[in-house]
């Protein structure tokens, strides 16, 4: 195994998409991260969205390099062994709401006595503590109470959801991030591990720029629009002749004078009234006209060319079949064969980010449910008939 996080061992109590996005990462950059599944139907993920042979094909992607065991903890010795693999691991992470794993007996208290440098990330709706901590909060919870669903969308639209999961996926990169400045601290000798407590609703506040100042400062609520990027100007999405769009970021003073000259209108970038940012943002709805009859009378393709040249930072809005057949993402290795079960190949995405040295690697897509339970168990000490007993029990499968 190699990898930057080679020799670490990860323990995911987690299921769906926060916790196991998080060790996702962590299992593409070399760590060991040992998946513990309820036994019959496993991460509810395995039957999310669109399926092959039975199976989710985000599961395949969400869980690759990882190892899957199928361990009840609902009974006694499935919790045993959960207990037993925390006392050999770097880091666990889950995504109980607050209080589910101290019900269970594997509370923070509970594994960090078994193991002082044990890291603990937990990532919840609300977190750890405050009046709303026992509340169910999924991402699209977080998305709404963290600001950013209200500034997104077209201002004459209800709010709207952005494409994905962002707020699960912001809160498994603040987990990692935690986790691996956690990790430094122990493995450099400064002191035993600690407990990394994320919250969905903060992951998404905490990349809300300045909302917060400019409201309290100015009384500004930022709000809905649409493809603009608000007092940056210009920086919009503009209609082409072939039915497309132009994504343009014409804001730094001399790109903007670039701009203006490329499509034509070198009185604008002369105008000493549009000099900087703030004087074209008293007249963004005039430059955002401006440059939409210019690419109204092009097709994506021919203004991105006249932009290019001009080094004008513009781009078209990528589609997934776009993306699969873009040159770029394939010189980067951002779209990989992988082999599912039934002989089937598959395209997946790349790794991020890129290590010069050691770079992160796929070494297989996400197992059937509890294919290493055996294996895991094994290392663990039991023997062939322990593991028969543990199965006969109901506390593994």
């Amino acid at each position: 195994m190699s990898g930057p996080l080679a020799g670490i061992r990860v323990l995911e109590l987690g299921q769906l998409i926060a916790a196991p996005f998080a060790t996702r990462l962590m299992a593409e950059f070399g760590a060991e991260v040992i998946k513990v599944e309820p036994p019959g139907e496993g991460d509810p993920l395995r039957r999310w969205r669109k399926m092959h042979e039975g199976t989710s094909l985000w599961w395949y992607l969400q869980s690759r390099n990882k190892k899957s065991i199928a361990v009840n903890l609902k009974s006694a010795d499935g919790l045993t062994i959960v207990k037993r693999l925390a006392e050999s691991a770097d880091v666990v992470v889950e995504n109980f709401r607050p209080g589910g794993l101290e019900k269970l007996g594997l509370g923070w208290d509970v594994l960090s006595g078994l193991n002082p440098n044990l890291v603990m990330v937990r990532i919840s709706g609300y977190g750890q503590t405050g009046p709303y901590r026992d509340r169910p909060g999924f991402g699209a919870i977080g998305e709404s109470m963290g600001g950013i669903r209200f500034t997104t969308g077209d201002p004459s639209t209800p709010p709207s959801r952005v494409g994905v999961s962002i707020g699960d996926t912001l809160a498994s990169l603040h987990g990692v991030i935690g986790a691996l400045m956690a990790l430094l601290r122990v493995k450099t000798g400064q002191g035993a591990g600690q407990v990394i407590d994320v919250s969905l609703v903060e992951s998404v506040f905490n990349v809300m720029e300045s909302l917060v100042p400019e409201y309290d400062l100015l009384g500004e609520v930022r709000t809905r629009t649409g493809g603009a990027l608000p007092g940056i100007t210009p920086s919009n999405t503009y209609p082409s002749q072939d039915g497309g769009f132009v994504v343009i970021a014409g804001n730094s003073d001399p790109i903007f004078r670039r701009l203006m000259t490329a499509i034509g209108r070198r009185d604008l970038a002369e105008d000493p009234d549009l000099r900087n940012n703030e004087g074209r943002s008293r007249q963004a709805a005039m430059l955002d006209a401006v440059i939409a009859d210019w690419t109204r009378g092009r097709t994506v393709t021919d203004a991105l060319a006249v932009l290019d040249a001009a080094e004008v930072p513009a781009g078209r809005i990528y589609s997934v079949a776009d993306i699969v057949a873009d040159p770029h993402y394939a010189a980067r290795d951002m779209i990989l064969e992988a082999d599912l079960p039934g002989d089937a190949r598959v395209k997946m995405p790349g790794i991020v980010p890129k290590l010069s040295e050691t770079p992160g690697t796929v070494r297989w897509q996400g197992p059937a449910l509890g294919a290493h339970t055996d294996s895991v168990l094994s290392e663990l000490g039991f023997d062939e008939a322990g593991i028969a007993s543990l199965r006969q029990k109901g506390a593994v499968a």
